[in-house]
């Protein structure tokens, strides 16, 4: 969901929060904490555990399985996707050269082979990144024909602070293009976190989405439920996209994305047992594992910054002179020497990186702590990327001192502007 839905959804109520998934502004006013995705088929789990409808589907981890699954699914139509944690699969490219993350198969032997294709490889897509993801198992659907594809998600509204459920009879495409085009055909209903969505709030939005007969029960049931699994497991975000009004009369969730909220893992442990890390950036699950904040970028010019408003004025500093920082790294202010060191390591082992940037105001944080992890790192790791460091705050004096006493090749300067500049000319 982007700001295109946002503005549309300000036409009925107040503005929807919308979690952009990997943007740096939202990743650090958002607290440095990122909110749990979880693969399709994992999701159509949790919607049944829930009584909601879907269409019937199994995972299968190797071409084998797949086969086998096929085989006794009880029908030869069926849809084969790619399970990777990221939008645009249909459209999406494998580096093996297999276009498609989605595809209708007709016999065991065909689903066998496509998951060959897909199974170990990374599918590319417009929301992946040039390195794509890698997929480790595909998902077999029973296919389902559509009379009419709807739009549903439950979100948290920043602006009234509470739930509300959005919809649109639009579904089944991109609803950002829908929300840009026809505004009025999002329908943002709020929602009482205490009492959840009531039988009547829960028909009246299936009436206005058009749905008739025994399909507005059955479609109001629906989102009573998600609303149920949004307060009970702690989300952050439902997609369903599309909800189907099916041939013979069903009402089914086709596709669906969930987000769950970090804070939340110590009571949903089940839920954060589906974690898969083979989805997220190596470098950020490792510094996530020493307690840092690391969001990995593109650019030349590595940084290590205390507090999230210093790490977006130090990223808009670079680009002011010219540069791009390769990482967010907020190392928060109960670093000590041995995080310093663990987030050098960790931007060391980024090949893009040609110079490093340390702006550190010492608040909480003690600069003399830094210039020893700075000193540490630089002998134990035999640093030899050029290293540009300011600091400001508590125990400066010493921090310098420390700094200047090492002997070690360290570019130090107490201007913000000077400081930049000259890292950006060091990444050239």
């Amino acid at each position: 969901m982007l700001s295109s839905l946002r503005k549309a959804s300000a036409r009925v109520r107040p503005v929807p929060f919308f979690n952009l998934a990997y943007s740096v502004p939202q990743a650090a006013s958002a607290g440095q904490r990122r909110f749990l995705s979880i693969h399709e088929y994992q999701s159509m789990t949790l919607l049944n555990s829930y009584g909601i409808p879907t269409p019937k589907s199994i995972a299968a981890k190797t071409p084998e399985e797949a086969f086998d699954v096929a085989k006794n699914f009880g029908q030869d139509k069926l849809v084969i996707k790619a399970q990777v944690l990221a939008g645009g699969r249909g459209k999406g490219k494998f580096d093996s050269g297999f276009q498609g993350g989605v595809h209708m198969v007709n016999s065991p032997e065909q689903a066998q082979e496509y998951a060959s294709k897909m199974i170990g490889s990374h599918l590319i897509t417009k929301q992946t990144g040039a390195g794509g993801r890698i997929c480790n198992a595909v998902m077999l659907a029973e296919r389902r024909y559509p009379t009419h594809e709807y739009y549903v998600a439950v979100l948290n509204d920043r602006a009234s602070q509470g739930v509300v459920l959005v919809a649109s009879a639009q579904g089944g495409m991109n609803i950002e293009e829908v929300a840009a085009k026809d505004p009025d055909a999002i329908i943002t209903t709020p929602v009482s976190f205490e009492h959840g969505l009531s039988k009547k709030e829960a028909t009246d939005v299936a009436v206005k989405l058009g749905f008739k007969g025994d399909a507005q029960g059955k479609a109001a049931d629906i989102f009573i439920n998600l609303i149920k699994i949004f307060k009970e497991k702690d989300a952050t975000q439902i997609e369903i996209n599309p909800l189907a009004e099916t041939e013979d009369g069903a009402v089914l969730c086709m596709d669906a994305k969930f987000g769950f909220d970090d804070n939340a893992e110590f009571r949903q442990q089940d839920i954060f047992a589906l974690r898969d890390i083979s989805q997220e950036e190596p470098s950020e699950v490792e510094a996530q594992k020493a307690n840092l904040n690391f969001i990995k970028l593109d650019g030349s010019v590595g940084c290590l910054v205390n507090g999230a408003g210093l790490a977006m004025a130090t990223m808009d500093v670079l680009a002011l002179h010219g540069g791009n920082p390769a990482n967010f790294l907020d190392v928060g202010g109960g670093a000590t020497p041995e995080t310093v060191k663990k987030a050098f390591e960790i931007l060391l082992a980024d090949p893009k990186v040609k110079s490093i940037f340390i702006n550190i105001f010492g608040g909480i944080m003690r600069c003399d702590y830094i210039a020893e992890g700075v000193i540490k790192a630089t002998q134990e790791l035999a640093l030899k990327i050029p290293l540009v460091v300011r600091l400001k705050g508590t125990k400066e004096k010493e921090a310098k001192e420390m700094i200047k006493a090492s002997g070690l090749k360290i570019i130090a300067f107490d201007s913000l502007d000077e400081a930049a500049e000259r890292a950006v000319q060091l990444a050239v």
